[in-house]
Order: C-alpha cells, then structure tokens, then sequence
C-alpha cells in the first residue's frame, strides 16, 4: 500500500488550499477543515478527498485538508480523520480515552464517530478506523446519514441539501463494529449495456467505471471480480459479438489500470482463473481433458501469473467446470470429474501459494459444483467454498455438511435471465441469507452477481445490509427505507407495491431474457423455421414446445399489469428522472414484452387448432393478428430506444447494444411469419 511523507502531505494541502494558514484569522466560522496525519496511506487520501467532496457539496464555506502537524485555526469545524497508525491526535485521543478506539475496538472494518476536545481546547469531529477500512466505512457512513449524500449519487441523480454548523454535529457517538462477512465481493458480469451505452463497445469508459467501483465502496464492497472486461470468449468467438465489433481486442494494459485503480480504492482483486480470456486464449479443445492437456492449463495459469495483470490478483477463484466455457466440465477422455477437480484444485492452489503466498482461493460451487461438493468433491482445506444460488437468490441445493471449511456464499442482484429489468427482492435477500448464516456458517465470503450493476442496485445494498449486520436487517424496513431516500413516502409505498409485483411476476426464474427465449419458440413455430444456435444444433420448430408457456406467461402478464397500474401511481405523483429509470420503465419494458408474446401466443394456437382441423378461419385468425404482433414489437422498440428522461443514460436500452442472450424479436421474423402463414393458405 502507498503511503504519503509529511512533504508530501504539505504539498497536497498547498494544492488544495494552503493558503489559507496565512490568513486564517479572517475565515468564517464555517469553514472546515480535515485533519490528517502524515503517514495517509492512498486509501486513506482517497476517503479523506471523498469526505472533502461531499462537505463542498452541503457546507457555504470553505473545506480545507491540514496536516496533524500545523497549528490549528481559531476558528471552524474540526474533522480528525485516519487511524491511530495514521493520524498521531487520533492516538492520542485514544490513549487519553476520550475516543474507544483501537486496532482491537472495535476491530479490522470497524470504525468510529466521536466528538472530543484536543488538549488545545478545539472541540473536534473524529471519524476513526481500527484500520483503513474502517476508516472508509466510518467516512461513508458519516457521509449518508449526516451529511444526506447518497453513495449512489452518480446513479441515481439524488443530490444532497445544504447544511449548517450545527448539522455536522448532530450525531450521537456512534461505533461501526465489523461486518459478518470479511470479504463481499462484487461480480463484473454480463456487463454488455454498461460497457457498450457510451459507444466504444465492449469496453468501460473510465469514468463509470470508476464511479462504479466508488459507489461499490461506499455500500461496503472490499473486492471485485474481474471477468468480461478480461475478454470472455463470447467477445471474440460468438458471431453475435463479431457482428457487433468484429476487431474486439483486449486492452491488457487498460486492464491493469482498472486493477490499480480499484486497488488504490481499497478494493481487493478477485478473478476466476478460467483459461478462455482473450487475455491469453487456450483452445477449448484442451478444456475437457485435464489427464491428457494438464501441462497446458498450468502452463496458461503461469502465463497469468508472469505476464499479464492478473498477477495483481488477490482473490483466486476457481469453478470446477468446462476452463473456457461455462458450462459442466464432460471429460473426452473417459475421466471422473470429481477426481479430476480434487487434483485441479490442488494444482492450482500450489502454484497460487508459489506466486503469492497466503493469497484467499476460493472454490465456486456453481450449478453442477454444489452437486459434485455433495458427492465427495474436496479442494484442500485453505480454500474457502461458496455456495452458490440459482439465480434468483434462492437454492435448489444446499450442502450435506460443510465438513469443516470455510463457508460463504455466490449470490444474485440479478442474473442473465433477467438481465435487462430487475427483479427485486429484499425480503428474499433477508430469509435466505439468515438461513446459510445461522445453518450453515456461510458468513467466510460473499460474492454478488450484478450483472450490468445499474439496473440491480437495490438488490446490491440489501446483500450489503444484510452481510454488514444480518441481525438488524429486515427486508421490509430496507425497502421502505430505500425508497424514501428517493421519494415521497407517499410515492414510496407505490414503488414499493409496484416492485413487489414485479418480483411476484418473475416466479419461476422467468425474467425478461427468458421469455426473449420464449419468443423465439413461437417465432420459429409460427414461421415453420428451426432455432438457429451458432455453434449448436438447430432446434427443430415445435408447437408443444410454445403450448408449455402459454399458462405462465398469462400468468406473469396479469401481474406485471398490477405491478404498472401502481409504477403509474406514484409517476402521477412525481415525475423524477430516478422514479421513472427504475420503477416505471422497468415494469413498462416487461409489459411490452409479455404483450407482445402473448399475441403471438393466440396465433401459435390458431395455428394449431388450423393444422389438426384443417379449418382456414382459424388461420385467418392468426394471420389477422401479425398487424397487431407488428404494432406492438414497434412499441417495443419506441420505449427501449426513447429509455431514459436523463440523457446521460442515452442507449442504455439500445436493442443493438444489449447483451447477446436469447436474440430478440425483429420485424423480419414477423414477416417470415406472415409469408409462412399465407403460404399455408394455399
């Protein structure tokens, strides 16, 4: 970690308003200054500027940082910021016992809010930290609830009210003590719209990249996994995606900026070390066969570690699957799985220890992992193991034992089936989480799924509420919480009511991508044309295939009415950009889906009930229908294409620029349907 010398520290309070200990007798009483020692480490400095930003923001005055070292002005509000390593009026405080506050109390990620006086008499603000994470929490948390900045701003639009004096010191002592989970880790996955809605495809731009990883910290992320912006195969082999960018090339150097950046954050490194990136590609020929290719895999992983950014890594993870593609690990030479992985693990785990000793391993036992975990399957002993969810933040397995390791969990904000509108769920967040802590001990990690992070948030600060203190945390609070930070609390209970519908509409784990997926099967029965699978076989057109979707989708499509008939409640109450992005839009976004596949739906049937009785009005029937099917995909498109009241979020929704699952409907399919239709006529 980067530390700071005091001719250093000198030299940022000059850059940032030095000036003012030559004239400090003419300053107004509301001018701030934070007060920071002379070994600021650069996480520290970064939670410090924060702390600087968001004064600027809610204070009339000035806001200047002071090394501990200086004379203190007469007059202002007085911050004393840092650890007792880092900020020597902090130790002090401590060893006076005006502050409790040590590396042991209240321990690592652990902090405080006080209120002393300095043996010179200045009553001061500390925010303190056993350690440099507590620090930050302590910071952030000051942040939120004092000074009403929201640690998704940049997302969400909401800004902060001015504040007086006496508000900076309207707080009670308070302790932060440490999470129940050590490490929470965000997952960077599925990213399509965040990287591709600026224009420069497949790449983050720096600043949301940045101010993701920033609100991360804010809501208590200490690490992230790098995985699509290491170049997943997809990028580079899926005709999808060479349609999109056919020159798509990793930036590996950009990628060790992201790392560094991340890192200067305070955020660990985590990365599953699969051998499909672009960053350094292995055939997925030599994926399936450990016993025959066993040299090229740990060859590839000593590549990683020598030669690209990865070697930065802090958190190695590993699932036991397919090492370029995800999907289950089918050996071509006649292996055992579950044999091949107990010596996988431990191969890796060697060389792990060899590059950087004492570094976490973690063992993701994702889909068909928890079924090889409960069938004998052990890595060693030093890894932790992460139990995974379906998808939708529930379990369809749940370990036989732990048999003595570390325990954690690998959870979902949102998944791939419902990747383009999110499906919340708090209350779900807080029963399922209370059960593997309180059952299983899974309190070792967590490591959270958000997709494209900007649809999700909610979900993502309820995991991080109930993984700081699962004992307080209580589903229902946090939504109506959540929403008044954002709304009246009128309109509140309507985005409440709203999204409760919207979670009930998505039973089943059948969210917007999936039936994208239904749709495909209709389209491709009503038009009498295979499913077209690049790389996989054609699914023959099948009407039995469309007639299992009919009830649920009837189904969802009565409740999403619910959930819009209240979005538009509370849009009538107040139209703010925030309010209409993620409660109206959404469920708008999902009716109009379901809208359109229930029409083709009545056709498929039509069609049906022509082919087993030869009658032609039934097929006049169906053929009526496409003008309305065409109608109803054109205000598909209209609602995604116009997206957001807030330009900033310009194509977010753009159908071309959407992750690549499950296709989407177009207006030739509908033509290829009418063709077919009125061929069958004949």
């Amino acid at each position: 970690m980067k530390y700071f010398n005091l001719k250093q520290i000198t030299v940022l309070i000059s850059f940032v308003g030095f000036a003012f200990i030559f004239s400090c007798t003419t300053l107004e009483t509301n001018t701030c200054y934070l007060v920071v020692g002379d070994s600021l480490s650069t996480v520290e400095l970064g939670a410090v500027t924060d702390l600087k930003s968001d004064l600027d923001k809610v204070v009339d005055g000035d806001v200047h940082l002071i090394s501990e070292k200086e004379e203190l002005p007469k007059k202002g509000d007085f911050f004393v910021i840092g650890t007792t390593k880092s900020n020597s009026l902090i130790k002090e405080l401590s060893f006076q016992q005006k502050i409790n506050l040590s590396e042991a109390i209240p321990g690592s990620r652990g902090g405080i809010w006080s209120k002393a006086k300095l043996s010179s008499g200045q009553e001061v603000i500390v925010i303190g930290g056993s350690d440099v994470q507590g620090l930050q929490y302590a910071v952030y948390d000051y942040s939120k609830e004092i000074l009403g900045v929201d640690p998704l701003e940049y997302w969400t639009g909401k800004l902060p009210s001015k504040k007086s004096g006496l508000d900076l010191y309207d707080f009670q002592p308070r302790t932060i003590p440490p999470p129940k989970v050590p490490l929470l880790a965000y997952f960077e996955n599925d990213v399509d719209e965040l990287a591709n809605y600026r224009g420069k495809l497949l790449e983050y731009d720096w600043e949301t990249y940045t101010e993701m990883i920033d609100a991360l910290v804010r809501m208590r992320y200490n690490a992230i996994q790098l995985f699509d912006m290491l170049g997943r195969p997809e990028f580079f082999i899926r005709p999808e995606y060479k349609t999109l960018k056919p020159d798509y090339q990793i930036d590996i150097a950009y990628v060790g900026k992201m790392i560094d950046y991340a890192h200067e954050r305070g955020m660990k490194i985590a990365v599953d070390f699969n051998l499909g990136y672009q960053i350094h590609p292995m055939p997925a020929e030599k994926a399936d066969c450990w016993k025959t290719y066993k040299n090229d895999w740990l060859e590839a992983w000593r590549y990683y570690f020598e030669e690209t950014p990865l070697a930065k890594t802090d958190i190695f993870i590993l699932r036991p699957r397919h090492q370029v593609w995800d999907w289950k690990y089918e050996s071509s030479c006649g292996e055992n799985k579950i044999d091949v992985f107990n010596e996988v693990y431990k191969a890796f785990g060697n060389l792990v220890d060899e590059y950087k000793t004492g570094a976490t391993k973690v063992l993701v036992c994702y889909s068909d992992g928890m079924e090889m975990w409960n069938s004998g399957f052990r890595p060693p002993k030093d890894w932790i193991v992460l139990w995974s969810d379906h998808g939708f933040g529930d379990f369809e397995h749940l370990p036989n034992t732990t048999d003595g390791y570390d325990f954690g969990t690998y959870m979902h904000a949102g998944y791939w089936l419902n990747h383009t509108v999110h499906n919340p769920y708090p209350e779900k967040v807080e029963t399922v989480m209370k059960e593997m802590f309180q059952n299983y001990d899974a309190d070792a990690f967590c490591l959270v799924n958000g997709q494209n992070f900007r649809p999700f948030l909610l979900n993502l600060e309820a995991y991080s509420a109930v993984c700081n203190d699962p004992e307080t945390f209580n589903g229902g609070d946090f939504y109506k919480n959540w929403t008044e930070r954002f709304f009246s609390k009128e309109v509140a209970q309507h985005a409440v009511a709203s999204m409760k519908w919207l979670h009930k509409a998505q039973e089943g784990r059948r969210g917007y991508v999936e039936h994208l997926w239904e749709i495909r099967e209709a389209v491709s029965y009503l038009s009498n044309a295979p499913i077209e699978r690049p790389g996989k076989t054609p699914i023959p057109f099948d009407y039995n295939r469309v007639e299992s979707d009919y009830q649920t989708t009837i189904q969802s499509n009565e409740i999403i009415q619910k959930s819009l008939i209240e979005a538009k409640k509370g849009w009538a109450l107040e139209q703010s950009d925030f309010y209409h992005a993620y409660i109206l839009l959404p469920v708008q976004l999902y009716s109009d889906l379901l809208a359109f596949e229930t029409t083709l739906h009545k056709m498929a049937v039509l069609k049906r009930q022509f082919e087993t009785s030869k009658n032609p009005s039934f097929l006049e029937e169906s053929i009526a229908l496409v003008p309305v099917a065409r109608d109803q995909l054109a205000r598909i498109f209209e609602h995604r294409e116009s997206g957001d009241l807030d330009k900033k979020w310009n194509n977010w929704y753009s159908i071309k620029l959407r992750r690549q699952n499950n296709g989407f409907p177009t207006v030739e399919m509908l033509n290829d349907i009418a063709a077919n239709l009125n061929k069958m006529t004949l």
